[in-house]
């Protein structure tokens, strides 16, 4: 039990770190634009070294950065809950939310990531010749499996007859 909760932990950090890095940073497509090498996040594009604040606001990266924060404080919040595991006398309970709150920090993740594929293969495929997806989006997907495994982990982790440890229900 307590492997898989360190497992579980294990992926649900590392998770958070690259759902982090992958939220900040400027590089989750690349592409040739006035035969500059350019590149884009979330936040800011870049063009020539250069990058600039986007200044069109458009509904997906909104829908994706949304998605990704709100992954990133479930994913937080799931990790919290993972600690406490080990200082709480209700395991189960706090094994059982710690996985569910993993599983939808990695729905977030895969909702915001999953939008902004769809808008960039659909809008950008067909604008710029030449373009792929870079290293941020990547990480992203990454960052993804992690989660959902880490939330898969503390759920595996809950005994099956939880009233057997004494866990969730007062004996009296």
């Amino acid at each position: 039990m307590f492997n898989l909760m360190g497992g579980g932990l294990l992926c649900a950090a590392s998770g958070l770190v690259l759902l982090i890095v992958a939220t900040a940073t400027d590089f989750w497509m690349q592409y040739r634009y006035s035969g500059n090498l350019s590149n884009q996040g979330l936040w800011r594009f870049c063009v020539g070294n250069k990058c600039h604040p986007h200044t069109i606001t458009l509904a997906f990266w909104d829908a994706t950065r949304a998605f990704m924060l709100l992954s990133i404080l479930s994913s937080f919040a799931g990790i919290i809950l993972g600690l406490t595991i080990y200082s709480s006398s209700a395991r189960s309970t706090r094994t059982r939310s710690a996985g569910i709150t993993l599983l939808i920090a990695g729905l977030f993740a895969l909702l915001g990531i999953s939008v902004y594929t769809g808008v960039t293969v659909s809008f950008y495929g067909k604008r710029y010749a030449e373009w792929r997806f870079s290293w941020s989006y990547i990480l992203g997907w990454i960052a993804v499996i992690l989660t959902i495994s880490a939330g898969v982990f503390h759920i595996c982790a809950v005994p099956r007859n939880s009233s057997s440890d004494g866990s969730d229900v007062a004996s009296g």
